[in-house]
């Protein structure tokens, strides 16, 4: 299962933690939209407003916070665990098996959206399951992905990316290493938070959602495809 630090030139790896970005990005664009200003793929922002929230800021419920974090938690968990039990087995076996559970999760809240009201955020019920959901996927999602160990391509942070493409630019006096991989990196989650956001207003909360786990498995499918995807 173990991937190379920096996988070769051939490997389809970088296209797909790309094409990964991308379905963040169309996440991010339901959840903070759609789900009253929580994130189920980026921690930190729940952090933040957490701390809002427990000073008494207005707009800001801790209870989505507690359980983004937690079902973050709980899908990184669960991944940590899948990974070390594939490890020294076949890449392609391992993307597979991570992707149809990241899929199933966002297609379960796809379903569950169906029952949920955006405008009045009612009922709180189908609100915490979406939220649940989608942070397990995304929890799951990004264990699997550190474990991959693809430089400046952790598919949902772009702090470090942003702060790389300046600290290491030629003006700063580096080398510019990797920068067309953290452009397209910052491209590619601008891009789905865009079309997330677009779909979300024009067609509901299911359709990005459906849409991610689409792109999930068939990216995943067509990386599996790849021959150095196949060796141990």
């Amino acid at each position: 299962m173990s991937a190379p630090s920096t996988p070769p030139r051939s490997s389809p790896l970088p296209l797909l933690l790309l094409l990964l970005s991308v379905t963040t990005g169309l996440v991010d664009a339901i959840s903070v939209l759609g789900l009253g200003k929580v994130f189920t793929a980026n921690m930190t922002g729940n952090i933040v407003f957490l701390g809002f929230a427990a000073v008494g800021t207005p707009g800001f419920h801790p209870l989505s916070y507690i359980v983004a974090i937690g079902g973050f938690l709980a899908g990184a968990f669960v991944a940590g665990h899948i990974g070390k039990q594939q490890e020294g087995g076949p890449l392609h076996r391992w993307l597979m098996r991570a992707a149809v559970i990241e899929a199933a999760l966002l297609w379960a809240a796809a379903a569950v959206s169906c029952f949920f009201n955006v405008a009045t955020q009612s009922p709180d019920a189908a609100l915490l399951s979406i939220v649940v959901l989608t942070a397990l996927a995304m929890g799951f999602r990004n264990a699997t992905v550190r474990q991959l160990k693809v430089p400046d391509l952790t598919t949902t942070v772009l702090t470090l990316t942003l702060t790389g493409l300046a600290a290491d630019s030629s003006m700063a006096g580096g080398a510019n290493p990797n920068w067309q991989r953290r452009v397209a990196s910052v491209v590619s989650i601008f891009a789905g938070a865009a079309l997330g956001a677009f779909l979300l207003a024009h067609g509901g909360m299911a359709l990005p959602l459906v849409l991610a786990g689409v792109l999930i498995l068939g990216g995943t499918a067509a990386c599996a495809l790849h021959p150095s995807s196949r060796q141990g």
